[in-house]
């Protein structure tokens, strides 16, 4: 028995992504477009609140992108903390896409990815710790 759609690994975006082209016509199909019920329906399969799912809806593809490179520069293998980890791995996309300190993110990223004064201010501080002291068969250190 396979493991329900909200549990698999990927990206929080990808279900959203799924439900618009299975059930629309058109490109242009926003949330506005659909009826309250059925914006709760999806904000409930995903397990976001209507407020993230509007904010997710209107962030692009890379939202993201942050988080895979903040899991690089702590030698976490991204493919393997979904693939082990999805509920954990989706509830960082979530927090990631939704950051209001993405700029400075990236610019830590950009200067010195491990100074520690990214926990300062990171959503996923703790999830990620919490993973980083695992031992990932990806690891190079493990």
């Amino acid at each position: 028995m396979s493991a329900p759609a909200r549990d698999k690994p990927g990206s929080l975006l990808q279900p959203i992504g799924r439900w618009f082209r299975t059930r629309a016509d058109r490109a242009d199909l926003d949330l506005a477009a659909l009826s309250d019920s059925e914006v709760k329906h999806i904000a409930d399969d995903l397990s976001v609140s209507l407020a993230e799912l509007y904010k997710l809806a209107r962030s692009d593809r890379r939202s993201a992108d942050l988080l895979k490179q903040r899991m690089a520069a702590l030698d976490l293998d991204c493919e393997e903390v979904a693939r082990l980890m999805p509920t954990a791995m989706r509830d960082l996309q979530r927090l990631c896409s939704l950051c209001s300190r993405r700029r400075r993110c990236a610019q830590d990223l950009a200067r010195t990815p491990l100074d520690p004064r990214w926990k300062q201010y990171c959503p996923n501080v703790a999830t990620l710790s919490a993973v980083d002291a695992m031992p990932w068969a990806a690891r190079r250190d493990w």
